[in-house]
């Protein structure tokens, strides 16, 4: 049995049907103290049906309350309350967001582990956890989180509520913008990836001199890297949201709102479009532009601009209905070539007659 995700908030079923403007079918004053999948949830919990798949799960959970479309054909009279909404899914996520609000240290706190230089300037309502170091001519916005052992180097700037998490390191120059929520491990300004080969096949190193610009409302996953540009900025834009483990070379733009998914890695001074959706274990080749509302499947390799919109993958990436003929006709490779050596042999019988 999962175990339920608990939380030390409680609700009555009323309250949340207000909280996501739908309709209640039965008790409204039950009180609901936890939050679970359909299949795992027990009394006093509070699940979701969104997925036909799941309706066999309707009869079997011991919810107390459930989720359901407004679109679903009749509220069962089973003797449990219904929420009946727009779209369930969305529900669950604004009640998971009331039951769970966001960690947050003590506002205003100043941990005396910390080291902050003084030339940086810090609004009072920021909270600096142990072990951060501040430095030299830094800027910190109203209602920023520094957990433990965050870095900011000279010169960074972290605009208004937003949250960086455990050892994140920003190096010089970094602007961080507003709301931005920064995962543990993240660096964001580490140099980008610039050597020049000498004629003995050894490398001079370039200077990384650029900086790392981030948007609004930005979201950067655990250990993932942002390289600093080689001049000018690196920039991410309004909206984007980064998985853990991604890497975004030096001087790469990317537009806003789009969503890029674990392991994916971007060559520096590539141009990704708004509203981008950018599956697992992709890899971008470096000085390329990619359109608006362009989808790319998992492990597909991009080489050459997509001007989009539209869905690609493989490698390189073609239009999606174009690759998977190609894989369908690649599966028949095989027996094609059986059969065209079987035709071989019979005409070599042919001319022997």
């Amino acid at each position: 049995m999962s175990t339920p995700t608990v939380s030390v908030t409680r609700f009555t079923i009323q309250e949340l049907a207000a909280l996501v403007g739908g309709t209640v079918h039965g008790a409204g004053d039950t009180v609901i103290t936890s939050l679970n999948r359909i299949e795992y949830a027990q009394p006093g919990e509070l699940t979701f049906l969104s997925n036909e798949k799941y309706v066999k799960f309707l009869e079997l959970t011991k919810a107390s309350c459930i989720l359901i479309s407004a679109s679903f054909n009749e509220v069962p009279s089973d003797g449990r309350s219904y929420i009946v909404t727009e779209d369930p899914y969305r529900a669950f996520v604004l009640i998971m967001q009331k039951f769970f609000p966001p960690l947050y240290m003590e506002r205003g706190s100043r941990h005396a582990s910390a080291v902050l230089h003084p030339s940086a300037t810090i609004a009072t309502t920021a909270a600096i956890g142990p072990g951060c170091v501040i430095g030299e001519n830094c800027t910190i916005g109203d209602e920023v989180q520094l957990f433990a052992n965050v870095v900011l180097y000279s010169n960074v700037s972290v605009g208004n509520g937003s949250v960086l998490h455990a050892n994140v390191v920003c190096c010089n120059g970094v602007r961080i913008g507003q709301r931005n929520l920064i995962h543990a491990g993240a660096v964001i300004g580490s140099d980008g990836f610039g050597f020049l080969e000498n004629p003995d096949g050894s490398y001079e190193k370039i200077p990384q001199v650029g900086i790392v610009i981030t948007g609004d409302d930005v979201e950067i996953g655990s250990n993932t890297t942002i390289d600093r540009a080689a001049v000018g900025a690196t920039r991410i834009g309004n909206g984007v949201k980064l998985d853990n483990l991604v890497q975004i070379g030096h001087n790469v733009e990317i537009g806003e709102n789009t969503a890029i998914a674990s392991q994916v890695g971007i060559a520096g001074s590539a141009k990704l479009g708004k509203r981008m959706r950018v599956a697992g274990q992709v890899g971008i080749i470096g000085h390329i532009t990619i359109g608006d509302d362009v989808v790319i499947f998992s492990q597909s390799g991009v080489s050459k601009a997509l001007t989009g919109p539209g869905h690609y993958f493989g490698t390189p990436a073609k239009e999606h209905a174009t690759a998977l003929r190609m894989e369908a006709a690649l599966r028949q490779l095989p027996t094609l070539i059986q059969e065209f050596r079987e035709v071989q042999r019979q005409l070599e019988e042919l001319k022997r007659v």
